[in-house]
């Protein structure tokens, strides 16, 4: 009787071992899916001035939605208004000068230098005549050689008076030289140029959006001092997104720039397409280090970044995106 109940407890054990080697050979040869994980990033702006100062207005908050060249924040920089008025005036001085070399000189000197020049030529003729006569009555034997020299001498000396004469009335009558004008033209530039450079900073007082997008962080306050380039406001720019996943470069023989894969949104419960776009060219760390000295290696990742192929409502910087690699195209 001992015997013929043991026989069927011992089928019973053995059909559960049967059943249990069957189960576990189907759960070891059960594929299990390699899935990815990635972030959504996007591209970030940050707004800063190339001028110091203290904030006097800023116009958003954190979240608000803002257009490209819309006004942030504006500062205020009593020391450049204080430059600002003294380039202009030196712009008024050079512009002055300028007009007055161009115009050159005034109604009364050019008449005070056209009677000098004709009073020299008076003299000049009454020189002339004198030299004639004498050198006439010098031929004659009447007067001596000492008269006609001092004759010839005085008629040079009026020519060269006639001419400085001469001269001083062309010159108050046309201006200025030329290279006078141009000097006096480049003292206008340099003063205009020099306002044009402190209305850029004054102008640089008045941060604007430099992309359209979403303000994810506002770093200084109204009333706060900030230096040149300090960042004030971060703005997201939601039209330029992509994934980042950090990929072992065991994993990196199935992809290339243009792979196509599909990614699932957690956050958003449901799956976008998604296409690479970059392969890091250098490894970042190791996932994986090996601990035989001989035989194995350490196992370094790559950044891929994947853009989504159609525009995606409610896609947000941050979002977690999961990816079957085994299902890549």
């Amino acid at each position: 009787m001992k015997k013929n109940r043991f026989y069927p407890l011992f089928f019973v054990v053995l059909l559960l071992v049967g059943a249990a080697l069957v189960l576990l050979g189907r759960a070891l040869r059960r594929h299990t899916p390699q899935l990815i994980q990635g972030r959504v990033e996007c591209t970030t702006y940050r707004a800063s001035s190339k001028v110091a100062g203290r904030i006097v207005e800023l116009r958003v908050e954190e979240g608000d939605r803002v257009e490209q060249g819309e006004l942030l924040y504006t500062l205020a920089i009593p020391e450049l208004d204080a430059k600002l008025q003294q380039v202009e005036a030196l712009r008024t001085a050079a512009g002055a000068l300028d007009a007055a070399t161009v115009a050159g000189a005034r109604k009364p000197q050019i008449r005070a230098a056209q009677s000098l020049w004709q009073k020299a030529q008076a003299g000049l003729e009454l020189a002339r005549k004198s030299y004639e006569r004498v050198r006439r009555l010098h031929e004659s034997g009447v007067v001596p050689a000492q008269q006609l020299d001092e004759a010839r001498a005085n008629y040079e000396a009026m020519r060269a008076t006639e001419r400085a004469a001469r001269a001083e009335y062309d010159l108050a009558r046309d201006g200025a030289r030329s290279e006078d004008k141009e000097a006096a033209a480049a003292k206008v530039r340099e003063a205009e140029g020099a306002v044009a450079e402190v209305e850029s900073y004054i102008a640089d007082a008045r941060v604007t959006a430099p992309v359209s997008g979403e303000v994810s962080s506002i770093i200084a306050e109204a009333g706060e001092l900030v230096g040149t380039g300090y960042p004030v406001v971060a703005i997201l720019d939601l039209n330029d997104r992509w994934v980042t996943f950090n990929i072992r470069e065991t994993l990196l023989p199935r992809i290339r720039i243009g792979t196509r894969m599909e990614g699932y949104v957690p956050a958003l419960d449901r799956r976008i397409a998604l296409r690479v776009s970059y392969i890091s060219p250098e490894a970042d760390f190791a996932t994986w280090t090996s601990s035989r000295t001989q035989g194995g290696f350490d196992i370094r990742t790559f950044a891929v970044k994947a853009r989504p192929e159609a525009e995606t409502d409610g896609l947000r910087p941050g979002m977690s995106v999961v990816v079957d690699w085994d299902k890549i195209e």
